[in-house]
């Protein structure tokens, strides 16, 4: 990805201005064999945006922990900035770092939706099931902007290719239109990550995402407009949102959320640096309960990477957790998902065809 060739977007946008700049600190990346140090306060350095020059956009997952093979992220990095997020790592492949750098160094697919219609129109493509995203949350800020997931979608409602999302940004609610094409055509899912029901740890550990009872309010909005939610408690993190976690779902039913999940935290590679770093210096006094609970669920360790227990834990707190939220879902009685339609997916015709059959 050509590092140097910014998009020419402006960092100091309105949009923008309340992202306010923040020290780098970025765990050291594996793949360098040069580390910058400073000598006394790092820099504050603001959001800035790369081009990245992909020619394919539909990635493939084979992951048996992923309820999804086939996802598609216009964007890499995240200004959520979430500590907690697992695709940290992923930006030391670009040559970046997983703490600062992923949160304000942004590489954006300009051509996401070209490359989608390209996709599509290949006959290997069988019209299967597209997540919007997988490894950055597809209506994080920038998107506002470069609308490059509402034209995705858009691709997606004209080949009726079903779809599903995964988000914690109101900014979903823009898009209603797609998706409810998209429902009547096809299959559209989106499931909006509420972890905390705490706003003040919300904050803490997600900085620049919206509080949550404004997500409620994404999922009352989607819900009556006849979109299928899920909502998802994800992650559970031990000792800290576990205890809110009856209030999300509690508020996600009332405001129409057809089914749940969760997935316990997952913090691989450098996102355990990360996410310590964070927990201390944002909430001091319960950082070493919240440490001692994740060792806990993970064998004495911060992270167990198995399949098939890197979502749940394990031991006795883990099983705590899951006998909560899954007694919780059955009071609650969420209605569950309507059934899927099959076969939707059919490429429109191209530009003359029709001129033809006449």
């Amino acid at each position: 990805m050509p590092q140097a060739e910014a998009l020419g977007l402006n960092t100091h946008s309105g949009m923008l201005r309340r992202m306010r700049p923040r020290p780098i600190s970025n765990p050291p990346n594996p793949y360098r064999t040069t580390e910058v140090d400073y000598l006394g306060e790092p820099p504050s350095v603001p959001v800035s945006f790369y081009e990245d020059a992909t020619r394919s956009i539909v990635a493939r997952n084979d992951s048996p922990d992923v309820g999804f093979e086939f996802s598609v992220n216009p964007y890499r990095g995240c200004q959520h900035a979430c500590a907690y997020c697992f695709a940290r790592p992923g930006h030391e492949y670009l040559g970046f770092g997983a703490g600062t750098d992923f949160e304000t160094r942004i590489a954006v697919k300009p051509d996401a939706p070209k490359l989608l219609r390209e996709a599509f129109e290949k006959p290997s493509w069988k019209g299967e099931l597209i997540v919007f995203s997988g490894v950055t949350d597809c209506y994080q800020p920038i998107e506002a902007s470069l609308k490059l997931t509402r034209q995705c979608l858009q691709v997606c409602a004209e080949f009726r290719n079903p779809i599903g999302i995964i988000t914690k940004a109101p900014l979903v609610e823009r898009d209603i239109d797609v998706l409810q094409e998209l429902t009547a055509v096809a299959n559209a899912r989106v499931n909006v990550s509420i972890p905390f029901w705490n706003k003040e740890h919300a904050r803490a550990i997600e900085p620049f995402v919206a509080t949550p009872e404004r997500r409620i309010e994404t999922v009352r909005r989607l819900s009556e407009a006849g979109i299928a939610v899920n909502v998802m408690v994800a992650p559970i993190i031990p000792g800290l949102s576990d205890e809110g976690l009856a209030h999300v779902l509690t508020a996600a039913r009332e405001a129409g959320a057809r089914s749940a999940g969760y997935v316990l935290l997952r913090l691989p590679g450098s996102v355990k640096q990360v996410f310590e770093e964070r927990l201390r210096a944002s909430l001091p006094d319960r950082a070493e309960r919240v440490l001692h609970r994740i060792r806990e669920t993970r064998d004495g360790k911060l992270y167990d990477p198995r399949w098939r227990k890197r979502q749940t834990g394990e031991g006795i707190y883990a099983e705590a957790i899951a006998a909560l939220f899954d007694s919780t879902v059955k009071r609650l009685a969420f209605p569950g998902m309507p059934p899927p339609r099959v076969g939707t997916f059919k490429r429109p015709p191209k530009a003359g065809e029709q001129l033809r059959l006449l």
